[in-house]
C-alpha cells in the first residue's frame, strides 16, 4: 500500500489488487474522516467501489492495482476509486434479487452519493461519488 497526500486536502492511495486492500482503504478513508459527518458513508462507499474494481475488472489480478483518492472541501468529499480496466462495458446499477449476495454495489453509491461521475474506457476507468455533508444542525449525510 502506497499513501500520499497532495494539494491542500486531496489524499491518495495506491492498493495492491487483493480483497485485505479493501479492509485497509476502509480504515484509511476512517482515519482521514475521523470527525467528518460524512465518515461512514464514505468508507461505505470505498469499500462498494474497491469490491467492484477487484471483482470486475482487472485490478483484481495477480499484479493488479487500484487507486482511492479523498479530496475534502469544508462540506463536501469526493471518492475516486480507479481501476485497471479490462471490462468492455461501464459499470452500471443492477437490481440483485433479494437472495442474492452480490449485485448491490452500485446502487448503494447511487443512494449515498449526491453526484456520480464514471470516466474512462475499458482500458481503466475511475467511479467517483460525492457526498455533501448537511448543513449545521441538519442530519447526517
Amino acid at each position: 500500500m502506497d499513501e500520499y497526500m497532495s494539494a491542500p486536502r486531496v489524499w491518495g492511495l495506491m492498493c495492491p489488487g487483493s480483497r485485505e486492500e479493501v479492509t485497509r482503504a476502509r480504515r484509511w478513508t476512517r482515519d482521514i474522516l475521523s470527525n467528518h459527518p460524512c465518515a461512514d458513508d464514505a468508507e461505505l462507499i470505498v469499500s462498494e467501489l474497491g469490491s467492484n474494481a477487484l471483482t470486475h475488472t482487472a485490478s483484481g489480478t495477480a499484479y493488479g492495482t487500484f487507486q482511492l483518492t479523498l479530496s475534502l472541501s469544508p462540506r463536501t468529499v469526493a471518492i475516486s476509486v480507479t481501476d485497471e480496466g479490462g471490462h468492455p462495458e461501464e459499470p452500471r446499477s443492477t437490481e440483485a434479487d433479494p437472495d442474492d449476495t452480490h449485485g448491490r454495489g452500485l446502487t448503494i453509491v447511487m443512494a449515498l452519493a449526491r453526484h456520480l461521475d464514471i470516466t474512462g474506457s475499458q482500458h481503466g476507468r475511475t467511479v467517483t461519488a460525492q457526498l455533501v455533508a448537511p448543513e449545521a444542525g441538519a442530519a447526517t449525510c
